[in-house]
């Protein structure tokens, strides 16, 4: 009697250690991923559409690669290879920009000056009056005096 109640506790507490072990490895994995989701996130914060895109790429071949296996050497594996692809269609993005506009100038290109109207904008070339209600913050405006971009502001009204 005494050796069949130690036989039960003994196998119960195996079958717990087990579903603890799952546990914890599940709650690395999220972590992990997490971490890899995160810092492809900081990293898409380049000004770069190939940076960007590199970011996304890696959030996105990340999250698919761990959802689709469940281990974290599919996820790292999936953000490399979301990483490289992102990098190549922001590469993409950059040429079709940089035919359209021209080349980026090295400090980018200057934010517009606010007035007291909203939507309205100053060109900081010419001080000339824009109004950008329809460009969305961040876009670009030439300028009709120098023919020179500039971007809408991104805060403000």
């Amino acid at each position: 009697m005494i050796l069949s109640s130690i036989a039960v506790e003994t196998s119960c507490r195996q079958r717990g250690s087990i579903g603890q072990r799952t546990s914890l490895m599940k709650r690395r994995f999220f972590t992990v991923l997490a971490g890899i989701a995160l810092g492809s996130f900081i990293l898409s914060s380049c000004d770069t559409p190939t940076g960007a895109g590199a970011g996304y790429g890696a959030a996105a071949g990340a999250i698919i690669g761990g959802a689709a296996t469940g281990n974290v050497r599919a996820a790292a594996i999936g953000a490399a290879a979301g990483a490289a692809t992102g990098a190549l269609i922001g590469h993409a993005i950059q040429e079709d920009r940089a035919r359209a506009y021209g080349p980026m100038p090295p400090g980018g290109w200057p934010l517009a000056r606010y007035t007291n109207t909203p939507g309205v904008f100053r060109s900081p070339y010419t001080g000339r009056r824009y109004d950008l209600r329809g460009v969305p913050p961040g876009g670009l405006t030439r300028d009709i005096d120098t023919g020179q971009l500039f971007r809408r502001p991104y805060g403000g009204y």
